[in-house]
């Protein structure tokens, strides 16, 4: 076990049509992955993956594919004799992805659990009455200040990414006009994102009643690698308050920044992006100035890293 290394799982948006093809073709391990999940699912993931970017970007699609991507790219790591991190972490729904590399829950679990936590999500706000934007170049306190100055309807600072990328969610006319309030504030940009659910913000509460009922059924165990959970930006080893912390995740904020500061703090000096594109690599080098951060996401990327 290398102290030094973290491995960070990323969340929606990092989905891509043809992901992992390239280490498909060398490695039986991917597909097979693919295989397992879509025994739990009832359809084709690799297909879907491979050939359907309408399907691949509907999130009850989009989170099982992403977490699946991430533990086929885990189990080939390890395969190939990579190094066990000392620490893992996940952004948003990566954090699932997380808890099955940690040894926490089991994959077909976890399938099944993200499968539920997308239709959750998405039955809880209907199409077209929740937005989420992206807010650039303006410090968190002042975004968290452009969201209380709305005063109908919810917004709220739902994702702080990165010093200056903090991202708000709730009702799209809340959400707007926290747009208009963030440049007035000075903000560099504040771009809506392409997503179907407003993610992280109190919408999401009735998505996470109905998750806590589903992750009573499943079976959780203490993590064999040190856990940093996103709503509390702390290493958590009690089974029980991963399960709460899993429901708490839905309608609270993804404290990534802190939770890279944590793990900088706690040592760390590389951190590994298991899963499709850099996005958490990007957002790692922005947080901690010098920190070692690399995607294992393709064929060029996890040959480099091992």
């Amino acid at each position: 076990m290398n102290n030094e290394l973290a491995f960070v799982f990323p969340g929606q948006g990092s989905q891509a049509l043809g992901m992992l093809a390239d280490l498909a073709e060398k490695h039986d391990v991917i597909t097979a992955t693919f295989s397992e999940a879509s025994e739990v699912l009832g359809y084709d993931l690799w297909e879907l993956v491979q050939n359907d970017s309408e399907k691949l970007n509907q999130t009850d699609k989009t989170q099982p594919a992403l977490l699946t991507a991430s533990v086929a790219l885990w189990r080939l790591w390890l395969q190939e004799g990579g190094e066990k991190p000392a620490y893992v972490a996940g952004h948003s729904l990566g954090e699932y992805s997380a808890l099955v590399c940690a040894g926490v829950i089991a994959f077909q679990d976890a399938v099944e659990l993200v499968k539920l936590r997308g239709e959750y999500m998405q039955a809880a706000v209907p199409v077209g009455v929740g937005a989420m934007a992206a807010i650039i170049g303006l410090p968190d306190a002042e975004v968290v200040a452009a969201c209380a100055n709305v005063e109908s309807g919810v917004v709220s600072a739902v994702n702080f990414n990165s010093p200056g990328q903090v991202v708000i969610a709730g009702h799209k006319e809340a959400v707007e006009l926290a747009m208009a309030n963030a440049k007035e504030a000075g903000a560099k940009r504040a771009l809506p994102l392409p997503v179907s659910v407003p993610s992280h913000c109190e919408l999401m509460i009735p998505a996470g009643e109905k998750l806590a009922e589903k992750l009573d059924s499943i079976d959780f165990k203490e993590p064999e690698i040190t856990l940093v959970q996103n709503v509390s930006a702390s290493a958590v080893s009690d089974a029980l308050l991963i399960k709460e912390n899993l429901v708490s995740q839905l309608s609270q904020p993804v404290l990534w920044t802190q939770s890279v500061e944590l793990l900088s703090s706690l040592g760390v000096s590389k951190t590994l992006e298991c899963g499709p594109g850099k996005v958490l690599s990007g957002l790692n080098k922005r947080i901690v100035k010098g920190i070692g951060a690399a995607s294992i996401g393709d064929s060029a990327g996890f040959e480099a890293a091992l």
